[in-house]
């Protein structure tokens, strides 16, 4: 009887515990791999919303300055500014309101265009920003992937013996 009362008060002191002074990181660990992991593969996205198979060319890259409009022509041949889709019919009224926004100064134009596209559908855009007073556009290109090294030519190996001998 006297060890179970002994037993008993033991219990009873180790159950009160101290608080505990850690915090557990591991969920907080988690949700930011997860996090990290949405934006990684949401990035790429944010760049370009249009995917465009872009000419390639060896021009310099274009500086990014904050007033720029992106006009966009996929292989179909639609329309987007800025990625949304606009109809050709209605794209000398969106120029007009980009440029009444604008007020006095004109916006750079970064237009991109598929490489598949006939030359004319790119022009007839062009035309349309002329139109509208754009005259400062930029045709977005990709840089060439490097050429491969061309492969070292063999050198005849020799023995010092001349042929004839």
């Amino acid at each position: 009887m006297g060890m179970g009362v002994m037993s008993s008060s033991r219990r009873g002191r180790s159950a009160r515990r101290a608080p505990m002074a850690e915090i557990n990181v591991t969920p907080f660990v988690d949700v930011m791999l997860v996090l990290l992991i949405i934006f990684m593969v949401t990035a790429p996205l944010l760049a370009s919303g249009v995917p465009i198979d872009l000419p390639e060319s060896n021009a310099n890259p274009l500086d990014q300055e904050p007033d720029q409009v992106t006009i966009a022509l996929d292989e179909e041949g639609f329309i987007f500014v800025d990625d949304e889709l606009v109809e050709q019919a209605v794209l000398p009224q969106v120029l007009d309101n980009i440029a009444a926004e604008a007020g006095g100064q004109t916006p750079l134009i970064n237009l991109r265009a598929d490489r598949s596209l006939d030359y004319g559908r790119v022009m007839a855009v062009m035309g349309e920003l002329n139109v509208a007073g754009f005259t400062s556009i930029s045709l977005v290109t990709t840089t060439p992937a490097p050429a491969p090294a061309p492969a070292p030519v063999a050198e005849p190996v020799t023995d010092g013996s001349e042929v004839g001998e």
